[in-house]
């Protein structure tokens, strides 16, 4: 076989506790753009029909805007197809539609959510989340052993769920429940990181997203929604509770909220130290001040996307860099390999702190754009400015841990030297 005919696996989530397969993605681009991918069987989780991996920044780009084309009503939005009778209820959320299919839902939604996350109460919580950052990095450099912590378990896990916590208005003695939940929904492929999964009649693990699991975090999500109009405050549950969803509406706003919004800044922050790491000199740029904070989050979000992959379905027969696609199959967009495309980055395995412009898909694109990117940045931008200001250089003090996940771009371990002055 021709070595340029070889389509590489970019689907087993495995692969990707080893690091993000940066030159397969590179292949895939160079000869194969949109790649059949087959789906096998992979710890316990059953085999799928294949799907088409998309690597291309422009022809993501495409997939995401395209959403007449490319649905996330038809399938959902996970590789991995759902179960037929979980369909209508993953549908319910935003995420799941398309402004074509579903366009009075769709847009109200957005809307809602939109009026929710106003930058104003987003900016509200800024002293908050800079003083809580402050207080976690002290905390963990004045509990150091040996000078090194594992920041992810003593600052960025806390740091990203008690001011997601806040913005929502969850009561302190709640809070752990919000983690727990999205630890189970998004680490399920990783035997370490999530508890071992519910089995199904047939011996197979039931699905983390579907109704049967979620009842506690369904209820909860009504239960604070009645203390919000009883007890109203300056929060997004307040602001939800009282803009006349549904039950069901009101359940999925809080699952996508707590989930995503969580795990958003979970998997970027320390993923971000995790580069600047690897990347000394760029870091003393950064300390320096020669390198403009909101330059360096853009960056740092570029080469360390929070999601890694997204489905579509093909809504009709169509044709992407020539590849003919058929209505009903998978197409999966993959973030980190569209971010690092030589053809829109000059030197995309470079961390350039400075990068402009740098249109990076982290957030996604087109309808389903990332509605809390506001709030993610603020967060990731104080994070940076507080440890350069009382931290050293970022250094690692042993092997970081990633998530075994096709999805989640996650580091669960990251072991860092937290001791000695500012760098």
């Amino acid at each position: 076989m021709d070595p340029a005919d070889h389509v590489p696996d970019v689907f087993d989530p495995r692969l990707y506790a080893a690091g993000i397969p940066y030159e397969s993605y590179r292949l895939l681009r160079d000869r194969h753009p949109v790649a059949w991918q087959a789906e096998p069987e992979i710890q316990g989780w059953p085999a799928g029909p294949g799907f088409w991996a998309v690597t291309r920044h422009a022809d993501v780009v495409r997939v995401l805007r395209d959403h007449r084309t490319y649905s996330s009503w038809l399938g959902a939005t996970q590789i991995r197809d759902p179960d037929p009778g979980d369909l209508s209820f993953l549908r319910r959320t935003m995420l799941n539609q398309d402004p074509a299919k579903t366009s009075g839902d769709h847009g109200r939604l957005r809307r809602l959510v939109s009026r929710a996350f106003t930058p104003a109460r987003v900016e509200a919580f800024a002293g908050r989340v800079r003083e809580r950052a402050r207080t976690l990095l002290a905390a963990a450099r004045d509990g150091a052993e040996d000078g090194a912590a594992d920041v992810v378990h003593t600052v960025t896990d806390e740091y990203a769920l008690l001011n997601l916590t806040d913005l929502l208005g969850v009561p302190p003695a709640d809070r752990a429940l919000l983690l727990e939940w999205t630890v189970r929904i998004i680490g399920y492929q990783d035997p370490e990181d999530a508890p071992a999964p519910l089995l199904g009649p047939d011996g197979k693990p039931l699905n983390p997203r579907s109704p049967a699991l979620l009842g506690e975090m369904f209820a909860y999500a009504r239960e604070l929604a009645a203390h919000k109009r009883a007890r109203p405050g300056d929060d997004v549950m307040t602001a939800l509770a009282h803009a006349g969803l549904d039950d069901a509406e009101l359940e999925m706003f809080f699952f996508l909220l707590t989930v995503a919004g969580n795990d958003t800044v979970r998997s970027a922050a320390p993923g971000g130290l995790l580069a600047l790491a690897g990347a000394p000199d760029a870091y003393r740029q950064l300390a320096a001040g020669d390198a403009p904070v909101d330059r360096a989050v853009e960056e740092l979000l570029r080469v360390h996307p929070p999601v890694l992959s997204f489905r579509r379905t093909a809504a009709a027969d169509t044709q992407l860099a020539g590849q003919p696609i058929r209505a009903g199959d998978k197409v999966v967009v993959f973030h980190a390999s569209a971010n690092h495309d030589e053809r829109v980055f000059t030197a995309p395995g470079l961390l350039d702190l400075g990068r402009a412009p740098n249109p990076h898909v982290s957030f996604g694109d087109g309808p389903h754009v990332c509605l809390g990117a506001h709030f993610a940045r603020l967060q990731l931008r104080t994070l940076y400015e507080e440890w350069r200001a009382a931290m050293p250089v970022p250094e690692l003090a042993g092997p970081p841990r990633r998530l075994v996940s096709n999805f989640i771009n996650g580091i669960t371990r990251l072991p860092l030297r937290v001791s000695g002055p500012p760098g």
